[in-house]
C-alpha cells in the first residue's frame, strides 16, 4: 500500500478546470436568483480559467452556449453570446 505521508489535498485554486457541461450545470444550480452581471461575470472567470488550461476547446465553448442559452432571456442570451466570441479568441 502507498503511504499517504506526502499527500495534500488540493485547494480550491488547485481544482481542475470542468468541461462545459459540467460547467454550464455547475453555473445555473450556483447563480439562480443572482444578478446577471455576477452569473456572466462568474462564467467567463471559470471558462477562461478552463480554456487557458487546455481544458476548454471552442467546440465545448459552442455546447456550453447551447446548454445554458435555453435558460436566458433574448438579451440574457446576447450577452452570452457575446462571452462566448471573446473566450474563443483566447
Amino acid at each position: 500500500m502507498k503511504s499517504f505521508k506526502n499527500y495534500t489535498p488540493k485547494t480550491d485554486t488547485e481544482a481542475e478546470p470542468v468541461g462545459a457541461e459540467e460547467l454550464a450545470k455547475r453555473m445555473a444550480a450556483m447563480y439562480d436568483g443572482t444578478s446577471n452581471a455576477a452569473m456572466l461575470k462568474n462564467i467567463l472567470k471559470e471558462a477562461e480559467k478552463s480554456k487557458r488550461a487546455g481544458k476548454l476547446s471552442n467546440e465545448e465553448i459552442d455546447a456550453f452556449y447551447q446548454s445554458f442559452a435555453p435558460m436566458l432571456d433574448a438579451s440574457q442570451r446576447k450577452k452570452l453570446q457575446a462571452v462566448v466570441e471573446e473566450l474563443k479568441k483566447i
